[in-house]
C-alpha cells in the first residue's frame, strides 16, 4: 500500500504532492493539446483535399483510436517504472508526428493518417499521470486530484483556439511547431521536476499477468463502461463538433472552433467539481445526475433546434455532464481500485474512453451521408445514456452499497482481490 494510502483522515497534503499534480496537469494539457491538433483543420482538410465526410470523420478520429488502445500498455508500464520516467518519454515520443504533420505530413490524406496513428502517442499521457496523482493523494482527496489532473483535457480547448487561427495568420506549420516545441520544454522540466511518490508500490509480476488481472477486476469492468460514455462523449464531441456546426448550422469555420473551445472549457472546469463532488456524496450519484442531462441533451438537439438559446444550452448542459461525468468515473477508479494496479486499471479504463470517442464521429458522417441529418445519430446517444444510467443505478450501485460513504469520512475500505465481488 502507498504512503497515500496510509494517510490519516484530515492530514493536510504536503505540498509537493500539489507540486506534482500541477506538473501532471500541465503534461497532460500539452500532450492532449498535440493529441487534437488535426480536428480543428479537419474542414480544411476536406475541402483541400476533396474529402469524403467519412474520410474527413477517419481522419481525426485515428489519433483517438491510437491515443486511447495505447494507454492500456502504457498504464501498465507506469505501473512499473513510475511517471516519473513515463511522462518525459511520452512527451517527447509525441514530438516526432507532431513535426511529420507539420513540415511533410499534411498534402494527402494517407500522409495525414499515418502522423494521426502516431500522434495518438499524445493521448496516453492519461494512463501516466492519474496513478501518478493517486499515490501522492490520501483515499479522501482523490477524487478531487484526479479531476484537477483530468482538466488537463482542456489541452484540446487551446488546439481548438489557436490551430486554424495560426494557419490563417502564418502557415501550416506554424502551430505544429509551436507544439513541439512546448512538448520538447515540458519533457525536459518532467525529467528534471516530477517526482513519484514515497513508498510506491512497485508491482513485481509480469505485464501479461498483470493486464489479466486487471481485466477481471469488477471495478474495471464497470468504469470502463461508463467512460465510454462520459469520457466518449467529450472526445466525440471535441473532435467533430467543428464539423457539426459548420455542416447543421452553415456556421464559419473559425466560429465553429470558438463554439467548440467553449464547449471544451465547460466540460473541463466540470471534471474537477466532478471529482470533488464525489469525494462529498459519492461518485454513483454524481454519474446518475450527469448522465440524466447527457439524455435530456441528446433528445432536445436532436431535433436541431436554432442554437440561440435552445441549441446552446443543450450542447452546454451536455459539456458540463460529461465533465462531471469523466471526473466521478475516475473517482470510483480511485476508491475501488488496489494501489498497485492503478496505472493497469486506468489504461483500460482510458482506452475505453477514448474508444467511446472514436465510433461516434464515424457514425454521425456515415449517417449525414446517407440521411443529411444528425438526429439519429443523437438518438443513440441518448438511447446508450440511458442505458449506461441504468447499468449507474444497478450494477455499478448495488455492489457497493457502503463503500463510498466510508470513503467520504477518510476510512477507505479495502480492495478485494482480483475475480471477487467487491
Amino acid at each position: 500500500m502507498t504512503e497515500s494510502n496510509r494517510t490519516a483522515s484530515g492530514t493536510p497534503v504536503p505540498g509537493r504532492a500539489w507540486l506534482m499534480l500541477a506538473l501532471a496537469t500541465v503534461g497532460f494539457a500539452v500532450n492532449f493539446w498535440a493529441w487534437a491538433l488535426l480536428s480543428p483543420l479537419g474542414p480544411r482538410f476536406k475541402d483541400g483535399l476533396d474529402l469524403s465526410s467519412f474520410e474527413q470523420s477517419l481522419l481525426v478520429a485515428v489519433p483517438v483510436v491510437v491515443g486511447s488502445l495505447g494507454r492500456i500498455p502504457v498504464g501498465a508500464l507506469t505501473d512499473r517504472f513510475g511517471g516519473r520516467v513515463m511522462f518525459p518519454i511520452v512527451s517527447a515520443a509525441t514530438i516526432v508526428p507532431v513535426l511529420y504533420l507539420g513540415l511533410a505530413g499534411h498534402s494527402s490524406l494517407a500522409a495525414l493518417l499515418v502522423g494521426g496513428f502516431f500522434l495518438g502517442i499524445g493521448g496516453t499521457a492519461f494512463a501516466v499521470g492519474v496513478p501518478l496523482v493517486n499515490a501522492w493523494f490520501p483515499p479522501e482527496r482523490r477524487g478531487l486530484a484526479i479531476g484537477v489532473f483530468g482538466a488537463g483535457m482542456g489541452g484540446t480547448a487551446i488546439s481548438a483556439l489557436t490551430t486554424v487561427k495560426l494557419v490563417d495568420a502564418n502557415s501550416m506549420s506554424t502551430p505544429f511547431l509551436i507544439t513541439a516545441g512546448v512538448l520538447a520544454v515540458y519533457a525536459v522540466a518532467a525529467a528534471l521536476l516530477l517526482r513519484d511518490a514515497p513508498g510506491r508500490t512497485v508491482p513485481s509480476e509480469p505485464l501479461a499477468r498483470r493486464l489479466a488481472a486487471t481485466v477481471r477486476l469488477p471495478i474495471t469492468r464497470q468504469a470502463s463502461a461508463l467512460y465510454a460514455v462520459a469520457f466518449g462523449g467529450y472526445v466525440a464531441f471535441s473532435v467533430y463538433l467543428p464539423t457539426y456546426l459548420k455542416t447543421g448550422y452553415g456556421l464559419s469555420q473559425a466560429d465553429a472552433a470558438n463554439r467548440m473551445a467553449g464547449f471544451v472549457l465547460l466540460a473541463v472546469a466540470m471534471r474537477p467539481f466532478g471529482g470533488w463532488l464525489s469525494d462529498r456524496i459519492g461518485p454513483v450519484r454524481v454519474l446518475a445526475a450527469s448522465l440524466t442531462t447527457v439524455v435530456a441533451g441528446a433528445v432536445a438537439q436532436a431535433f436541431t433546434p436554432a442554437l440561440a438559446p435552445v441549441g446552446t444550452i443543450a450542447f452546454l448542459a451536455m459539456a458540463a455532464a460529461l465533465g462531471a461525468g469523466s471526473g466521478a468515473t475516475f473517482a470510483l477508479v480511485a476508491l475501488r481500485t488496489p494501489a498497485d494496479q492503478v496505472g493497469s486499471v486506468t489504461g483500460v479504463v482510458g482506452a475505453a474512453g477514448g474508444l467511446g470517442g472514436f465510433l461516434p464521429p464515424l457514425v454521425m458522417g456515415s449517417l449525414y451521408g446517407a440521411y443529411e441529418s444528425y438526429a439519429i445519430g443523437l438518438v443513440l446517444l441518448a438511447i446508450v445514456s440511458a442505458g449506461a444510467l441504468a447499468f449507474t443505478l444497478t450494477a455499478v450501485r448495488a455492489p457497493h452499497a457502503g463503500g463510498e460513504g466510508k470513503a467520504r469520512t477518510g476510512r477507505r475500505r479495502e480492495p478485494r482481490t482480483s475475480g471477487t465481488t467487491a
